[in-house]
């Protein structure tokens, strides 16, 4: 079985190699094996690698395999289990250490594929969706019954996008940040009605206030952070939140900082990790949509490129390159299985 794995904390492409073990692993009651095809390299995966999520173990040079989301076969059920059975396609979330030929998961966590929802599709069709449902509700509790306006940063990114497209279809009053003129134009051509404002621009917190009415923004989705976030704190609105999901930025804010005391503003951060809090129907319900976007909107869940296991350098060195749109993938030889 081949893994992608690493022993200590640091940049991924230093610290990340592909190992080939005997056998593989056996699922347990209520668990199922499943021959992985398909995974993404999400930003997220990087920053566990690179020790930068707080609440990590410390390593202790055991080898670790990155990596929590994926589709491929079930190949063997443990005791209990009914379904899915084997043969069957499946996502896969969460399920840590994707980044390897086989894992072994909860069978609850192995989400059926449609037949009409191609192993490209699915490998993406869990993490990012259910991130658009949480950032959704965080922003409609900050909001409380208005329209907005929420400012995003990083729209170009596949989450960003995704958030667009829920925005148009709502009808949100949502204002578009990218870092290039470039992603810019590309961004407007996918959503001419949202304003898109590169953060190159020497005037662009400017833009923004024009954009927002002058009024500020009542919310800010924010996964770049790090130096930025000051400048995102002055855009909002007295009243505000400040909705953190990411860490793609350089360089930090101080808390004391930001004028959240006196301007009454709100920091709240989201993360993937506690979708699994919901309740077993709230899960469910959240699945399904995410399974049904995959069905109706496949486009939005776009594939950058794709990489054989082997070439995990590769794949990571495109997955941090500037202007990327959408998710550079992880696959198996195709001797382990066919793709859709």
């Amino acid at each position: 079985m081949r893994s992608v794995v690493h022993t200590r904390r640091g940049d991924p492409a230093e610290v990340l190699d592909v190992r080939e073990e005997a056998g593989r692993p056996h699922p347990g009651a209520g668990e199922v094996l499943v021959r992985l095809l398909v995974r993404p390299v999400h930003p997220g995966d990087l920053v566990a690698v690179e020790g930068g999520l707080p609440g990590l173990p410390d390593q202790e040079s055991k080898p670790l395999i990155p990596g929590v989301e994926g589709m491929g076969v079930v190949e063997s059920s443990g005791a209990g289990v009914r379904a899915p059975r084997p043969g069957e396609r499946v996502a896969v979330f969460p399920a840590p250490g994707t980044w390897a030929e086989y894992v072994v998961v909860p069978a609850e966590r192995a989400v059926p594929v449609p037949d009409e929802v191609g192993d490209d599709t699915a490998a993406l069709m869990l993490v990012n969706p259910l991130t658009l449902l949480m950032l959704h509700r965080a922003v409609e509790q900050a909001l409380d019954g208005h329209d907005g306006p929420v400012v995003q940063t990083a729209a170009g990114s596949s989450v960003g996008r995704l958030v667009a497209a829920r925005a148009d279809r709502q009808g949100l009053r949502l204002v578009n940040l990218v870092r290039s003129a470039a992603g810019a134009r590309a961004l407007r051509e996918l959503f001419p009605a949202q304003p898109v404002i590169s953060t190159s621009d020497a005037d662009w917190r400017e833009q923004v206030r024009r954009a927002t009415g002058g009024e500020g923004a009542r919310a800010v989705l924010d996964c770049v952070g790090g130096s930025l976030t000051q400048d995102l704190a002055a855009l909002l609105a007295d009243g505000g939140t400040l909705i953190g999901y990411g860490r793609l930025g350089s360089g930090g804010t101080a808390l004391d900082d930001l004028p959240f005391v006196n301007r009454g503003l709100t920091i709240r951060g989201v993360t993937i990790w506690h979708w699994t809090d919901r309740t077993a129907v709230q899960r469910a319900e959240d699945v399904a949509f995410a399974v049904d976007l995959a069905r109706t909107s496949p486009e939005l869940l776009e594939v950058a490129a794709r990489y054989d296991l082997a070439d995990v350098k590769a794949a990571v060195e495109h997955a941090r390159r500037p202007g990327k749109s959408g998710t550079v993938l992880l696959t198996s030889p195709p001797e382990t299985g066919g793709t859709r």
